[in-house]
């Protein structure tokens, strides 16, 4: 967060100051006195004074951002964490540098697991964000590797004439697989199980 300690004879001529440096808004900042002498009080001259810190106020992106790199920090991998764009309600933050093997872990599973810490502390303090984590392009290279995964499954399934299981999965993979056979005529796809262990099952379509 960007912060600035000004100091001026009264509150308003301290706060004026600090709005020119930060190059902003009263209503963009929070404003904490950290000394106020007693003449200040009645605006008397001479060694009167007010301090102040003026703080400009991060929105839900920019917190959502800094949240996961603090756990980043935490986890010793040396990456950063950077906005890739917002969408609504939704933040995509990408991953970049460092031991990204650790931020990934297996299968995503340490990447899916980051995620959802960050959203359930978002949640909890009604930021009203969900944040979809990426580590250097992983997730784009995942759903690939799913559709593919998919449409194998489906020519298994209408070759052999019995189901396919692809999973566990996460909510959001078993959709990517649901999607990639949503126009194939030749299978139906449902998920099976209880979380984690949910699966998605690739069918022959009965005539």
């Amino acid at each position: 967060m960007r912060s600035v300690e000004p100091t001026g004879r009264t509150r308003e001529e301290a706060l004026r100051k600090a709005l020119e440096r930060l190059r902003a808004r009263e209503d963009e900042v929070e404003v904490e006195v950290l000394e106020e002498g007693p003449r200040a009080l009645w605006g008397l001259l001479g060694g009167a004074r007010v301090r102040l810190r003026v703080t400009v106020r991060e929105d839900a992106t920019e917190r959502a951002r800094g949240l996961v790199q603090r756990m980043l920090d935490l986890m010793g991998t040396g990456s950063k964490a950077e906005i890739a764009s917002r969408s609504g309600g939704e933040v995509r933050i990408d991953i970049k540098g460092g031991d990204l093997s650790r931020v990934i872990g297996r299968g995503g599973r340490t990447l899916d697991a980051l995620q959802y810490i960050v959203n359930l502390i978002l949640g909890r303090a009604g930021d009203g964000v969900r944040v979809l984590l990426d580590a250097d392009g992983y997730r784009g290279r995942r759903e690939e590797m799913l559709r593919r995964m998919a449409r194998e499954a489906a020519r298994r399934a209408v070759r052999e004439g019995r189901e396919v299981r692809i999973g566990p999965l996460p909510p959001h993979e078993r959709r990517v697989v649901h999607l990639a056979l949503s126009g194939d005529p030749r299978v139906v796809t449902y998920s099976e199980g209880r979380e984690p262990e949910r699966s998605v099952v690739v069918a022959p379509r009965r005539r």
